[in-house]
C-alpha cells in the first residue's frame, strides 16, 4: 500500500462533474464519488464508478464549523450504498482558485472527526476526499490500517486525456535525442511519453511496427507479450526479424520435415525479437518480454499496471480480455489489424482493409459491435487438435495473406492517435471518429460510432470500474 494514489475518471464524467463544481457563480459545491480500487506495485487507482451530486441547500448546508458541509443523511446513504456495491467512498468539493489547490484546516479536521467512521460503514480498504480548484486537484486518502496518504494526480480519460495535480508541475528538458519531436509537444510532452508503460499484445506484422514506434518516440516501459516464435513467412513483415532468428538453414521448403521441426523449436520467439528492436531504438526504454498466452492469468496480471494497451493479435478471447480490462481497470486500449478477404471458390480478393479501433471506459467494446464471435470464443477454449478434429473454425493450417504496408497504416494511425491524445494535441472541441477502417482497393477511409449496451459484461456496469473487485475472463487453472 505504499505505491502512489491516483484518482481516474471517464470524460463524460469528469465534464459532468467539473460543471457541477464550477456552475459560474464562484460558490462551493459538492458530490460524492463511489469508485473501484484497483492496487498494484505501480500504484493504487480509484476508478470513479459514478457520482452522487449534492444538491445545495438540500445535501450541501450551511456548516457548523466551516462554510458548508455535507448533511449527514446523504452521507450515510452514499457510505451504505458504498458497502452494498464494494465501492469506495469519496467527497468531493471546490475551492476558488485556477492552477493550485489544498484542504483548508477546517477540511482536515472534518476528516478526522469523519473519516474513521465512514471506514468503519463501508467495510472497504479505503475512504477519501479530493478538493478541487479548475485545473488542480488534491487528495486526503484514509486507510484501514489508519494511515493517510495524498494522492499523485487525477486522470481525465478522454481524447485528450488530461492530467490534474495539487499544483504546476515543471518537467526536465527532453533533451537532443527528442529534440525535434518535444518541439511539437514541449517537454511536457516528452516527459509524459517518458513515464508511460503501454502493452503490445502479439508481436506479428502490426504489433512488431508498434513496438519500434513506442521506442523511438522515447516511452519508458513496453510490456510484449506473445507466445509465437518468428517463422520464414514472418520474415517480410516483422520489424528487425533475420533469416537467424527463423533458422532458415533448417527450416526453407527444400529440408526434410524432421529437421524444419527441430528448426521451428529452435526458432527466436517474437518477444525476444521486440525486445532487441526496442533496446537498439532507444537507450532508455525499459522492455519486459513475456514469451506465453495473453490469457494466462499470470501474464494478464502484468497488465493491470499499463497505460495503454495495444491490441495486435487475432483471437475473439484476447479481445474480450482486453474489452474487460478498459472497462473494469481503466486501462484504454487500442486493437489494430489488417484483413485480405478473398472470394472463396475463386481465390479473387474481396476485400483489403486495415482497421485502428481505439477504445475509453466509457466507450462501446468490440463485443458491443459483434467483433466478438461467442462461437469462436468457445472454439478458442478448444485445444489445437479438438479444434482440427471438429473443423468448426476456418482451417488454421491456410495462412491469411498479410503484406507490411497493410499493418503500417494500421500502426501508425494507432500510435499517432494515442501520442496525440496523451500529449494533449488532441482537441476535446471535436467529436472523435476512434475506430476506422482504411481500404486501400477504394481508396475509402470509413469512420463508425461504436456501440454500447448497459447489460453487456465487458463494458456494462457489472464490469464497469469494478478494479480488483471482479475477476477478469482469463483461461481457469
Amino acid at each position: 500500500m505504499n505505491a502512489p494514489w491516483s484518482v481516474r475518471i471517464t470524460q463524460n464524467d469528469w465534464h459532468a462533474l467539473a460543471a457541477h463544481l464550477f456552475p459560474g457563480d464562484r460558490d462551493e459545491h459538492a458530490a460524492i464519488l463511489r469508485c473501484g480500487l484497483a492496487r498494484t506495485p505501480r500504484g493504487n487507482r480509484l476508478l470513479v464508478h459514478d457520482v452522487l451530486y449534492a444538491v445545495d441547500g438540500t445535501d450541501y448546508v450551511p456548516g457548523d464549523r466551516g462554510y458548508r458541509k455535507l448533511t449527514p443523511e446523504f452521507v450515510l446513504e452514499a457510505a451504505e450504498s458504498c458497502a452494498d456495491d464494494e465501492l469506495v467512498y469519496v467527497a468531493v468539493h471546490c475551492h476558488g482558485g485556477t492552477e493550485r489547490v489544498e484542504f483548508s484546516e477546517i477540511d482536515m479536521a472534518s476528516h478526522e472527526r469523519g473519516y474513521p467512521a465512514l471506514l468503519d460503514i463501508t467495510d472497504r480498504p479505503a475512504v477519501g476526499a479530493l478538493v478541487f480548484a479548475r485545473n488542480a486537484v488534491a487528495g486526503d486518502i484514509w486507510l484501514a490500517d489508519g494511515t493517510r496518504v495524498p494522492i499523485d494526480h487525477l486522470q481525465v480519460l478522454g481524447r485528450p486525456q488530461t492530467r490534474l495535480h495539487p499544483e504546476p508541475r515543471r518537467p526536465a528538458h527532453a533533451g537532443e535525442a527528442f529534440d525535434r519531436q518535444s518541439r511539437i509537444f514541449g517537454d511536457r510532452g516528452q516527459h509524459i511519453l517518458a513515464t508511460q508503460r503501454v502493452a503490445i499484445i502479439g508481436l506479428g506484422g502490426a504489433g512488431s511496427l508498434i513496438n519500434e514506434y513506442l521506442a523511438r518516440l522515447g516511452v519508458g516501459e513496453i510490456l510484449v507479450i506473445d507466445p509465437d516464435r518468428i517463422e520464414m513467412s514472418n520474415l517480410s513483415r516483422v520489424v528487425g526479424a533475420r533469416r537467424g532468428d527463423a533458422w532458415s538453414l533448417l527450416t526453407t521448403e527444400n529440408r526434410p520435415e524432421w529437421l524444419r521441426r527441430i528448426g521451428r523449436r529452435l526458432s527466436a520467439p517474437k518477444v525476444k525479437i521486440a525486445a532487441r528492436v526496442a533496446r537498439e531504438a532507444s537507450r532508455t526504454v525499459t522492455v519486459t518480454a513475456v514469451f506465453d498466452d495473453v490469457l494466462e492469468p499470470d501474464v494478464a496480471e502484468l497488465l493491470l499496471d499499463c497505460d495503454h494497451i495495444f491490441l495486435a493479435a487475432d483471437s475473439h478471447s484476447a479481445r474480450r480480455l482486453v474489452d474487460a480490462l478498459t472497462h473494469q481497470y481503466f486501462i484504454p486500449n487500442t486493437q489494430v489489424g489488417a484483413k485480405v478477404s478473398l472470394v472463396k471458390d475463386t481465390g479473387d480478393i474481396a476485400d483489403i482493409f486495415s482497421a485502428v479501433r481505439a477504445s475509453v471506459p466509457g466507450d462501446g467494446c468490440l463485443r458491443c459491435a459483434q467483433l466478438i464471435n461467442p462461437v469462436l470464443l468457445q472454439e478458442e477454449a478448444k485445444s489445437h487438435g479438438e479444434r482440427r478434429r471438429q473443423r468448426y473454425l476456418d482451417d488454421d493450417d491456410v495462412p491469411a495473406p498479410s503484406v507490411i504496408t497493410l499493418n503500417a497504416l494500421a500502426a501508425a494511425h494507432a500510435v499517432n492517435d494515442w501520442m496525440m491524445s496523451i500529449t494533449g494535441l488532441t482537441s476535446d472541441l471535436v467529436e472523435p471518429h476512434r475506430w476506422i477502417t482504411i481500404h486501400p482497393l477504394t481508396d475509402e477511409i470509413v469512420e463508425y460510432a461504436q456501440r454500447h449496451h448497459p447489460s453487456c459484461p465487458n463494458c456494462g456496469l457489472g464490469r464497469f470500474a469494478r478494479g480488483d473487485a471482479r475477476r477478469l475472463p482469463t483461461k481457469v487453472r
